[in-house]
């Protein structure tokens, strides 16, 4: 209810705040879950998947803006909460997927091969059509915004490529807002982007996610004339802006293809470039461990960076 009082989820101390939402609806909608080389070969013959999402609509009449938040390999929690409540708070809808929970899984943080990346881009396609027939929300107005899986679900669902074949037909997400992105593999035509904003947010001591990888795409996008940003958070970790993380969290068992390097080669396929053989989990380049630590600045900072970007970006509520 709009204006309710709620007991904040990451305070101990069980404080208030005031929650600007007025209206909760829990949608499922029909995708497909497909391996990396089904996706990037274009097939539509995967397994089908029935998967869930909080649409969370702000007080007020007419069509709003809407946010579709998409989620990390932790699954959906306390960071994209967090974010629906301060987008909310600024006249903006948001849908809340959860990838997971239809397919059977917790986390993929231990187990990336569960659901890889390129499939949850299926996920983000299908929301931004349910929402598009939405009567309270603006089609001309959906943006995507994700957190490291989620992250690279809001990066490269941005791919021209990639939309004609699984993206609809008569509407694209209005924004690109990656968090935390992986950005370390080049695709096939993956400077061949939309020309709709992005604007990716990163912390520099990232071990989780580095930051090199999304440096040499976003330049390799700004030669090619797209509006893309990329935000630095100097000391800031990975999954910085989500209050869950503190103190400072090891997760010995967190999967990490760092030093792996990867491009796609035509037939669908992830090579690993130092054995000229497709890409795999259990290859000696992926090891184990990352830190994980939320910084109040940097969230801060995003969150000014995010809600001003928005504001500028979509259309108003009508």
């Amino acid at each position: 209810m709009a204006g309710s009082v709620l007991l904040h989820p990451f305070d101990e101390s069980c404080t208030t705040q005031t929650v600007n939402t007025a209206r909760i609806e829990i949608h499922s909608l029909d995708t497909l879950t497909l391996t990396d080389r089904q996706f990037l070969t274009g097939t539509k013959e995967g397994k089908p998947a029935r998967i869930g999402g909080e649409l969370r609509l702000p007080p007020g009449s007419g069509r709003f803006p809407a946010v579709v938040l998409v989620h990390g390999s932790a699954g959906a929690g306390a960071g994209e909460v967090q974010w629906s409540q301060e987008l909310n708070q600024i006249g903006v809808a948001t849908f809340l997927m959860d990838c997971f929970t239809g397919r059977g899984i917790v986390q993929t943080i231990t187990d990336q091969s569960q659901l890889g990346h390129l499939a949850m881009i299926v996920d983000a396609y299908r929301a931004l059509e349910l929402l598009s027939k939405h009567a309270q929300i603006a089609a001309s107005g959906i943006a995507v915004m994700g957190f490291s899986k989620g992250g690279f679900v809001a990066l490269y669902s941005s791919m021209r490529r990639f939309q004609r074949v699984y993206g609809p037909t008569s509407v694209e997400f209005a924004a690109y807002i990656p968090f935390y992105a992986r950005c370390d593999t080049p695709y096939i035509d993956d400077e061949h982007v939309s020309n709709k904003p992005i604007r990716l947010f990163h912390g520099l001591n990232d071990d989780y996610v580095p930051i090199d990888g999304c440096r040499q795409y976003v330049e390799r996008l700004r030669r090619a004339g797209k509006d893309v940003v990329l935000n630095e958070y100097p000391g800031a970790r990975h999954a910085f802006d989500n209050p869950l993380y503190q103190p400072v969290r090891f997760m010995p068992d967190a999967e990490l293809p760092n030093r792996c390097r990867r491009e796609e080669r035509p037939g669908g396929v992830i090579i690993n470039l130092d054995t000229g053989q497709p890409f795999s989990s259990t290859d000696a380049c992926v090891t184990h461990g990352a830190t994980l630590g939320y910084d109040p600045y940097s969230h801060a900072e995003s969150v000014r960076a995010v809600t001003g970007f928005l504001k500028a970006a979509l259309p108003p509520s009508n």
